[in-house]
């Protein structure tokens, strides 16, 4: 298949806005999910946990490996790992090699969705970022592709894609309630919905505030991470391209306790039947909670991002 080259802005990420984000979606459109919305008792559900595999990563993962020349040393990626897998199955539809780096904190459903897919997995460190100097270091060497989880702008068009299909699937929709990491996911989203009447709103846990601090300091700055959701809302900041996105374009951060985030996966268990792991259901969270609360007739989107859990009884092993 012939792919093409986005050409990018070098100007805080202006180049990351819908033309482009449509140029890249029809590069990755045969290779991602298209996925469902599900309208559900006032509250507009987009099931990213869906996507193969199993995350919204799959698209920035595609978008990466498309857009940009991959050599024959492969990808590399280092990912609390939704990420990985997303890079290994990936790099394993493309034939392309794939070494994928995951802290201890990353459950054994996502490693193994890792190694289903070929990818040479190493696990190192205690967190995500421990993972990024043993990646960088092994593309240095090797040559391989790095292909970073939210601070790269093939990143973050794929991850705008969602915002492209919610606008041809929910059209109408007034707020959208996204769950934060590193910000790829939200900067993405938001940089789609830049300059529109569509609010994008922010959910981190209350003990990975990444976005939260950075904009209170004005610059990305290092954040606890201690939450639930660690292996996908806890890097120790949040990513200097998605910073200049959220600083102009969402309207704030909503925290969430580890508390809300379990009880918002019981009940989309219980209510919709849908497996959600903790960073998958922090969005939810900030409505289930009443932390935030819609106006009369708002209409409101929330992302639920990842379902890469095998437990059903929330709040244990995963």
């Amino acid at each position: 298949m012939t792919t093409q080259r986005v050409i990018l802005s070098e100007v805080e990420g202006r180049g990351i806005d819908r033309e482009a984000i449509r140029s890249v979606y029809s590069s990755i459109r045969p290779y991602v999910r298209r996925t469902p919305v599900l309208d559900a008792d006032g509250v507009v559900y987009k099931l990213e946990l869906l996507q193969a595999p199993g995350s919204f990563k799959a698209r920035g993962a595609f978008a990466n490996l498309l857009t940009r020349h991959v050599p024959p040393a492969g990808v590399a990626a280092a990912s609390g790992g939704n990420h990985g897998a997303a890079v290994a199955y990936a790099a394993m539809r493309l034939g392309h090699p794939a070494r994928i780096f995951v802290p201890n904190v990353s459950t054994p459903v996502k490693v193994e969705r890792i190694r289903s897919y070929g990818a040479e997995l190493v696990v190192t460190g205690d967190r995500y970022n421990d993972t990024i100097d043993a990646c960088d270091a092994y593309c240095a060497s090797s040559g391989a592709l790095n292909v970073h989880a939210f601070d790269q702008y093939e990143t973050l068009l794929g991850t705008g894609t969602i915002g492209l299909e919610l606008d041809e699937q929910a059209p109408g929709i007034d707020t959208v309630l996204v769950p934060v990491g590193g910000g790829g996911l939200i900067g993405g989203i938001a940089a789609w919905y830049a300059g529109s009447n569509v609010r994008v709103i922010g959910v981190e846990p209350e003990d990975a505030p990444t976005l939260a601090h950075a904009l209170a300091a004005g610059r990305p700055v290092d954040a606890p991470a201690n939450s639930i959701a660690n292996d996908s809302l806890a890097p120790a900041r949040v990513g200097e391209l998605v910073f200049p996105i959220a600083r102009d374009h969402v309207e704030r951060v909503i925290l969430v306790s580890d508390d809300d985030i379990v009880a918002a996966q019981k009940a989309l268990w219980r209510n919709l039947t849908l497996v959600a792991e903790p960073g998958g259901a922090a969005a939810y969270a900030a409505l289930l909670s009443k932390r935030y609360v819609p106006q009369p007739n708002e209409r409101v989107c929330v992302i639920l991002s990842g379902g890469n859990s095998t437990a059903v009884n929330f709040g244990g092993t995963q």
